[in-house]
């Protein structure tokens, strides 16, 4: 089992950045398909972007393609996502995910095998 701890959030004016990043322990790190998910006020858990083990697939909700980027180091077992141009709708609480499986074969919440604890983005408009 992978443990997921984030950081990196805050508060930031519509239009800005903020990098998330998610720290991972546990030896298989690599083997996993890492994920972000995020979570508004009074809505359900949503999909944001994944990442492949070996980093050679990327896949993002339509709402944040080319404002989002996933990124991972699996030296440092570490995923981030890196947010631009940042719109009040952004706004929720961004979840760390771990599937244990190499490639994206779903970005469904139910098959999620880790979560981090989350962290708090407000963006201000």
């Amino acid at each position: 089992q992978v443990h997921l701890v984030e950081s990196g959030g805050g508060l930031v004016q519509a239009g800005g950045s903020l990098r998330l990043s998610c720290a991972a322990s546990g030896r298989t790190f690599s083997y996993y398909v890492m994920g972000w998910f995020r979570q508004a006020p009074g809505k359900e858990r949503e999909f944001v972007a994944a990442i492949n083990w070996s980093d050679d697939g990327t896949y993002y909700v339509d709402s944040v393609k080319g404002r989002f980027t996933i990124s991972r180091d699996n030296a440092k077992n570490t995923v981030d996502l890196q947010m631009n141009s940042l719109k009040s709708e952004d706004t929720a609480v961004y979840y760390c995910a771990a599937y244990r499986r190499p490639y994206v074969t779903t970005t469904s919440v139910d098959a999620v095998d880790a979560w981090g604890q989350g962290t708090l983005v407000t963006v201000s408009s």
